[in-house]
């Protein structure tokens, strides 16, 4: 007799899904790009316990502190889970001090408490990819690296040209701050102010300032001067004729270090995606030096997140306004956000060990964001798995399914390392075998006859060619150079398939946003 259904709904947490079929497919394969750069650049990967002791993470991120999840006391130890893999990192490299210098790569889930928009990958349990450089070296090199590395991450995935490395320095933004008098206990709450300008427009942003944060009116508007302002070395050069920021301390510093950075990056080659934009702060108060988020065209929401229009979207959908829980997937008033971020952070280890310091920069990949951006950019039919060759057989009146000489060709198939299946059945059907290669995306089968056998061949077909095309009906190859056969049009299909993508290039937009974003696009382009 079967249990009693459970009472309670059966469902994921907020903020949570789950993984499987072709979606754990393209999940992969984004970590194994990652992967493959950070061992380029000579990462060598850590792994940390998934909750942090409390005392550990408080007072590092900010007023998103609020977000981090704490956990009941175990034992006399109250702990919370981590909310990213920097602060693990830095209690770490306190741990361990015979340490001084390291290429640290992490690739894990985090927890944060925050407003889920689950379709546009906002989620409360995400996975994070770090990479990071800890030690003494001399300026701005490991920090140049950095967004070489996020260069080749979003050019492996295919973002050909469809990103922007937002970069500014803490020291430049304090320095601003100064100057325009805003007062030391405020700049950081400030700060997390300015960072809300890619999702609201100036005059909310100048609201909360003066009416939330108690900045003079005066002092807000000499910071609106300068906020709005992006570019590259021009605007470099324009800050540093203004004589005001020239004298500045903290300016003078920060001037430094982006022209060292931008000489750096043109030897990398790694300029070109670079915007230096005085809008970027990141509210996490470890950072100390230059900072850095990677959005696209899908990063800013489509209507401007003013309060009123959250309140609007929000009756519109008969939740409460502000609601905390509330998923936000089909909310226009939010964007996907920001698709990786990082910065200098040189005392945070500091923090742990007392006159220790150990300077570190980095940058974090999330996983859930790109992935959600990947798969709404896909135009062809995504696969369910990874084999890459189905072996079929086929016979006539008195077929006994071929069984065994299926088997062995898979043991030569996966002895060379070749992905292959084939269907569990003693006497499969043509049509069905064809239906489970179509079902699973795999691009080729090899078909076993009889007659083909006998001499010592077998068919292999590419999946998925349409009807005029000369090899449609696949070729006869020789079964003793099986495996040099396959390796040759799995290597050619991989190469097609890589020029077919850069040629089309990487939309972000359709699929995610929609006609919103559409319709925002044409409007900026419009004003412009």
């Amino acid at each position: 007799m079967a249990p009693k259904a459970p009472k309670f709904e059966i469902k994921t947490p907020k903020g949570t899904r789950d993984w499987s079929g072709a979606d754990m497919v393209l999940r992969e394969k984004i970590f194994k790009t990652i992967t493959d750069v950070f061992k380029r650049h000579g990462g060598i990967s850590i792994d940390t316990p998934v909750f942090e002791l409390k005392e550990i993470l408080a007072g590092k991120y900010g007023e998103d502190s609020k977000l981090i999840y704490d956990l009941a006391d175990q034992g006399g130890e109250l702990c919370s889970l981590r909310y990213d893999l920097t602060v693990p990192f830095a209690r770490y490299l306190a741990m361990n001090k015979d340490i001084t210098q390291i290429k640290r790569y992490h690739i894990a889930k985090v927890y944060r408490r925050d407003q889920p928009a689950v379709k546009k990958g906002r989620m409360r349990e995400f996975y994070q990819c770090d990479f990071d450089i800890a030690g003494v070296y001399d300026p701005m090199i490991p920090d140049a690296e950095i967004i070489r590395i996020i260069n080749e991450v979003f050019e492996g995935l295919g973002w050909h040209g469809k990103y922007t490395i937002k970069l500014n320095s803490r020291k430049i933004l304090d320095g601003l701050f100064q100057v325009c008098g805003v007062p030391d206990h405020l700049i950081r709450p400030i700060s997390s102010a300015v960072d809300k300008l890619d999702k609201m427009p100036w005059a909310d942003v100048r609201k909360e300032m003066v009416e939330e944060k108690g900045l003079a009116p005066e002092v807000a508007d000499k910071i609106g001067q300068y906020v709005l302002l992006k570019g590259q070395r021009d605007l470099l050069e324009k800050l540093q004729q203004d004589p005001a920021l020239a004298a500045n301390p903290s300016m003078q510093q920060g001037f430094s270090d982006l022209d060292l950075l931008f000489t750096y990056l043109e030897a990398f080659g790694a300029l070109h995606t670079v915007s230096f934009d005085l809008s970027l702060a990141r509210g996490l108060d470890y950072y100390t030096g230059v900072i850095y988020e990677v959005v696209t065209e899908g990063s800013a929401p489509a209507v401007p997140a003013s309060e009123e229009a959250k309140e609007k979207v929000s009756k519109k959908k008969g939740g409460k306004p502000g609601d905390p829980d509330e998923d936000r997937s089909d909310d226009p008033t939010l964007g996907i956000g920001s698709v990786a971020a990082g910065g200098r952070y040189d005392n945070l280890v500091g923090m742990f060990s007392g006159k220790t310091q150990v300077p570190c920069v980095g940058i974090s990949f999330g996983i859930d964001r790109i992935f959600s951006i990947t798969q709404a950019a896909q135009k062809k039919k995504e696969r369910k798995n990874e084999v890459d060759v189905f072996v079929m057989a086929f016979g006539g009146k008195d077929f006994n399914g071929l069984l065994k000489e299926r088997s062995q060709v898979c043991a030569r198939l996966w002895d060379a390392g070749i992905k292959a299946e084939f269907l569990y059945k003693v006497k499969p059907k043509l049509q069905n075998q064809f239906k489970a290669a179509e079902a699973g995306g795999v691009p080729f089968a090899l078909i076993l006859g009889e007659d083909e056998l006998a001499q010592g061949k077998a068919k292999i077909k590419e999946m998925g060619l349409p009807e005029d095309h000369p090899l449609k009906e696949g070729e006869l190859i020789s079964l003793d150079n099986l495996i040099e056969e396959v390796q040759v049009r799995l290597a050619r299909k991989q190469q097609l398939d890589s020029i077919a993508l850069q040629a089309e290039g990487l939309k972000v937009v359709d699929g995610i946003k929609g006609e919103e974003v559409k319709a925002a696009a044409e409007a900026g382009q419009t004003a412009e």
